[in-house]
């Protein structure tokens, strides 16, 4: 005796119904192309207002001067936050102290 699933008795019985479907008669129909058609007008309609966005923006790239740059930019900043942790770990009488939370 074998045991069959609820889905395997369902696909049994569905199986022969689907053998007299003739596979070149099968199209999406007018829904199908309905759909493509107003997803293709949407795409449109977005790449437009896309267009237009982007031709408010006004932006123009300052030159960089000698001292400025890429290089500059990060040293500048990781020498801050030590100097300014030192500064706060000193006390008045110049003994280090331990910083808040320790």
């Amino acid at each position: 005796m074998t045991l069959t699933s609820p889905t395997q008795t369902t696909v049994a019985q569905l199986l022969p119904l689907a053998k007299d479907l003739d596979e070149n008669k099968v199209t999406p129909g007018v829904l199908g192309f309905i759909v493509f058609a107003v997803m293709g007008i949407a795409v449109w309609m977005l790449m437009k207002s896309m267009h237009r966005h982007m031709n408010k923006v006004d932006f123009e790239e300052r030159p960089l001067g000698a001292g400025e740059g890429r290089d500059a930019a990060p040293s500048a900043s990781a020498a801050a936050p030590a100097s300014a942790s030192a500064s706060a770990s000193a006390s008045k009488d110049g003994k280090q102290h331990p910083g808040p939370g320790v």
